[in-house]
Protein backbone atom coordinates (compact mmCIF):
# COMPACT_ATOMS: atom_id res chain seq x y z
CA UNK A 1 0.00 0.00 0.00
CA UNK A 2 2.84 2.39 0.87
CA UNK A 3 4.48 1.73 -2.52
CA UNK A 4 1.21 2.52 -4.27
CA UNK A 5 0.91 5.85 -2.42
CA UNK A 6 4.46 6.82 -3.38
CA UNK A 7 3.88 5.79 -6.99
CA UNK A 8 0.66 7.84 -7.15
CA UNK A 9 2.44 10.85 -5.68
CA UNK A 10 5.25 10.60 -8.23
CA UNK A 11 2.86 9.99 -11.10
CA UNK A 12 0.72 13.04 -10.31
CA UNK A 13 1.77 16.07 -12.35
CA UNK A 14 2.92 19.09 -10.38
CA UNK A 15 0.39 21.85 -10.13
CA UNK A 16 1.54 24.84 -12.12
CA UNK A 17 1.63 28.06 -10.15
CA UNK A 18 -0.35 30.90 -11.70
CA UNK A 19 1.31 34.20 -12.45
CA UNK A 20 -0.02 37.32 -10.75
CA UNK A 21 -2.55 39.32 -12.72
CA UNK A 22 -2.22 43.07 -13.13
CA UNK A 23 -4.77 43.81 -10.38
CA UNK A 24 -3.09 41.33 -8.00
CA UNK A 25 0.33 42.84 -8.70
CA UNK A 26 -1.05 46.37 -8.23
CA UNK A 27 -2.57 45.46 -4.86
CA UNK A 28 0.70 43.91 -3.70
CA UNK A 29 3.17 46.60 -4.79
CA UNK A 30 1.48 50.03 -4.80
CA UNK A 31 2.95 52.26 -2.13
CA UNK A 32 5.88 49.93 -1.45
CA UNK A 33 9.60 49.97 -2.16
CA UNK A 34 10.87 46.46 -2.91
CA UNK A 35 14.46 45.23 -3.08
CA UNK A 36 15.27 42.38 -5.46
CA UNK A 37 18.10 39.85 -5.61
CA UNK A 38 19.12 37.09 -8.00
CA UNK A 39 20.69 33.74 -7.15
CA UNK A 40 24.14 35.30 -7.62
CA UNK A 41 23.56 38.98 -6.76
CA UNK A 42 22.18 39.83 -3.29
CA UNK A 43 21.35 43.40 -4.41
CA UNK A 44 20.02 43.29 -7.98
CA UNK A 45 17.91 46.42 -7.72
CA UNK A 46 15.25 48.34 -5.88
CA UNK A 47 11.94 49.68 -7.14
CA UNK A 48 9.43 52.11 -5.68
CA UNK A 49 5.85 51.50 -6.82
CA UNK A 50 3.85 54.71 -7.00
CA UNK A 51 0.17 55.40 -7.69
CA UNK A 52 -1.21 54.98 -11.22
CA UNK A 53 1.28 52.20 -12.10
CA UNK A 54 4.27 54.55 -12.02
CA UNK A 55 7.65 53.27 -10.81
CA UNK A 56 11.18 54.37 -9.94
CA UNK A 57 13.97 51.79 -10.45
CA UNK A 58 17.62 51.80 -9.36
CA UNK A 59 20.28 49.13 -9.49
CA UNK A 60 22.02 50.68 -6.42
CA UNK A 61 24.39 52.90 -8.41
CA UNK A 62 22.49 56.05 -7.45
CA UNK A 63 20.91 56.40 -10.90
CA UNK A 64 17.13 56.08 -10.96
CA UNK A 65 14.78 55.64 -13.87
CA UNK A 66 11.15 56.65 -13.94
CA UNK A 67 8.75 54.37 -15.71
CA UNK A 68 5.37 52.69 -15.76
CA UNK A 69 4.22 49.12 -15.54
CA UNK A 70 1.39 47.42 -17.40
CA UNK A 71 -0.01 43.94 -17.94
CA UNK A 72 0.58 42.37 -21.36
CA UNK A 73 -0.29 38.81 -22.38
CA UNK A 74 -0.19 37.65 -18.75
CA UNK A 75 3.18 39.29 -18.02
CA UNK A 76 3.92 42.38 -15.97
CA UNK A 77 5.93 44.72 -18.19
CA UNK A 78 7.88 47.88 -17.46
CA UNK A 79 8.68 50.78 -19.76
CA UNK A 80 11.30 53.21 -18.46
CA UNK A 81 11.90 56.74 -19.74
CA UNK A 82 14.57 56.77 -22.43
CA UNK A 83 14.47 53.00 -22.99
CA UNK A 84 12.38 51.85 -25.98
CA UNK A 85 12.45 48.16 -24.95
CA UNK A 86 9.75 46.90 -22.59
CA UNK A 87 10.99 44.68 -19.77
CA UNK A 88 8.48 41.87 -19.19
CA UNK A 89 8.30 39.38 -16.33
CA UNK A 90 6.16 36.49 -15.20
CA UNK A 91 5.47 37.42 -11.57
CA UNK A 92 4.68 34.81 -8.92
CA UNK A 93 3.55 35.38 -5.33
CA UNK A 94 5.47 32.98 -3.11
CA UNK A 95 5.57 32.64 0.68
CA UNK A 96 8.94 34.45 0.79
CA UNK A 97 7.77 37.25 -1.53
CA UNK A 98 7.68 37.94 -5.25
CA UNK A 99 9.59 35.89 -7.81
CA UNK A 100 10.00 37.32 -11.30
CA UNK A 101 11.05 35.38 -14.40
CA UNK A 102 12.30 37.62 -17.21
CA UNK A 103 10.39 36.86 -20.40
CA UNK A 104 11.79 39.58 -22.66
CA UNK A 105 14.91 37.42 -23.01
CA UNK A 106 13.88 33.97 -21.73
CA UNK A 107 16.23 31.87 -19.61
CA UNK A 108 18.34 34.84 -18.54
CA UNK A 109 17.16 36.31 -15.23
CA UNK A 110 15.09 35.29 -12.23
CA UNK A 111 14.64 37.81 -9.42
CA UNK A 112 13.43 37.35 -5.86
CA UNK A 113 11.99 39.86 -3.41
CA UNK A 114 14.23 40.50 -0.41
CA UNK A 115 11.81 40.39 2.52
CA UNK A 116 12.03 43.06 5.21
CA UNK A 117 14.74 44.97 3.35
CA UNK A 118 15.42 48.48 4.54
CA UNK A 119 17.62 49.42 1.57
CA UNK A 120 16.82 53.00 0.53
CA UNK A 121 16.06 54.10 -3.01
CA UNK A 122 18.77 56.70 -3.60
CA UNK A 123 18.52 58.81 -6.73
CA UNK A 124 21.59 61.03 -7.05
CA UNK A 125 20.53 62.12 -10.51
CA UNK A 126 17.02 63.34 -9.68
CA UNK A 127 16.18 66.58 -7.94
CA UNK A 128 13.33 66.56 -5.44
Amino acid sequence: MRSLAIWLLLATPAVAQDTMSGPEFDAYVTGRTITFRTATNPLFGIERYLEDKRVMWSDFDGTCQYGVWFESKGDICFRYDGDPEHKCWEIYAEPEGLRGVYTTRPNTTVIFEVPESDAPLICNDLSS
